[in-house]
């Protein structure tokens, strides 16, 4: 079977599935890379200690130290990693670079024989251009030794990819007229710029989530004297002024989550408000209400993760952080894909909402 018949008998539909499981798997492997404090235990790229395996005893990483002394990372050449940290590094990277990859350079082959729509086309070849922008900066997050920022928009290009993926996955749909009912969303203009702000404010309490995670010392910003002192309150107070945007940045992501959760509550009610008028809006209600309460159950996540530490250990339940980021990440999600998915033609308001 040559490529061309390969690429006409996979449906689209189905490898854009596949790919959303595997991006799914990326991510959540990064989040626990962070967890483990792993993301150095390769610390050169596309390879690991200059091998392709995992397995580098401490030995050898000695040696490779000794060789290659420019490599130094933040814990110092005296540092060993053990092999289950290396294995988490590693394995995200065949995730990624092995197996989404290729997975993504298929798809693209299938878009360009399958399909004559312009968006599946256009969707295709920009996630083709996003994996590889990824993998790029898979490097250069080596390369700067997992600065918290590198983390960070290595995060948030993943969610791009990701919402690449689901606009494939939703034009498609469209052009083989299956789309299930339940993405069958319809929102006039307003409603749209309503999910599309809320979208960005989701996006932003996750970036500056991920930069209090990998700021060290980000975590005790609150400080970690138990609920009501630590967390809803920030060292007893309301708010505390911002003297270091680094050291402070768990009340900037507090305050962030705050208008987000109120604005998301506030779009709610307004997106319920329009159903007896426009019955066809209900999906869309249905689905910013969802928003809603996966992003507010999120903030309770968060300030469950403030307060389990363990001043015995000096230690978060780190589980919960790698939870609270993979909802995190669901939520802006779910508003991005409400935002691609909604269309406006059967709406009988479509110039705005009726006060």
């Amino acid at each position: 079977m040559g490529a061309r018949d390969l690429a006409e008998r996979i449906p689209i539909t189905t490898l854009c599935l596949v790919a959303l499981a595997v991006t799914g798997s990326v991510i959540a492997m990064g989040g626990m890379i962070r967890i483990y404090d792993a993301g150095e235990s390769c610390p050169d790229w596309p390879t690991c200690f200059g091998t392709w395996g995992f397995d580098v005893s401490e030995d050898e990483q000695e040696a490779w130290w000794d060789e290659n002394p420019e490599e130094e990372d933040s814990r110092g050449a005296n540092h060993r990693y053990t092999t289950f940290e290396i294995f988490t590094e590693w394995f995200h990277r065949l995730l990624a670079g092995a197996l989404l990859g290729p997975m993504m350079f298929l798809l693209w082959v299938c878009t360009r024989v399958q399909s004559v729509d312009n968006h599946v086309r256009k969707a295709g070849s920009l996630g083709l251009v996003l994996i590889v922008w990824q993998g790029f900066l898979g490097y250069l997050t080596v390369r700067m030794d997992n600065e918290h920022w590198s983390v960070a928009l290595h995060l948030v290009s993943a969610l791009a990819f990701t919402l690449c993926i689901i606009w494939l996955l939703l034009a498609r749909w469209r052009e083989i007229d299956k789309t299930p009912e339940m993405m069958q969303i319809y929102a006039n203009s307003k409603q749209k710029r309503m999910v599309a702000l809320s979208s960005l404010g989701a996006l932003s309490a996750l970036f500056i989530g991920v930069y209090v995670s990998t700021t060290e010392g980000a975590n005790y910003g609150c400080g970690v004297a138990g609920i009501s002192e630590s967390w809803p309150l920030c060292h007893g107070e309301l708010l505390i002024p911002v003297d270091d945007i680094a050291a402070d940045s768990q009340i900037i992501h507090r305050v962030i989550v705050a208008f987000e959760g109120i604005a998301l509550l506030a779009a709610s009610i307004s997106t319920w408000k329009r159903v007896p008028f426009e019955p066809e809006s209900r999906k869309l209600a249905k689905w910013v209400s969802t928003a809603t309460g996966v992003f507010l159950f999120n903030g309770l996540l968060g300030g469950l993760y403030v307060i389990s530490y363990d001043p015995g250990t000096n230690s978060f339940w780190e589980f919960l952080s790698l939870i609270h980021l993979l909802i995190g990440s669901i939520s802006f999600l779910i508003l991005a894909t409400i935002l691609i998915a909604s269309r406006e033609d059967i709406m009988s308001d479509p110039d705005g909402i009726s006060s």
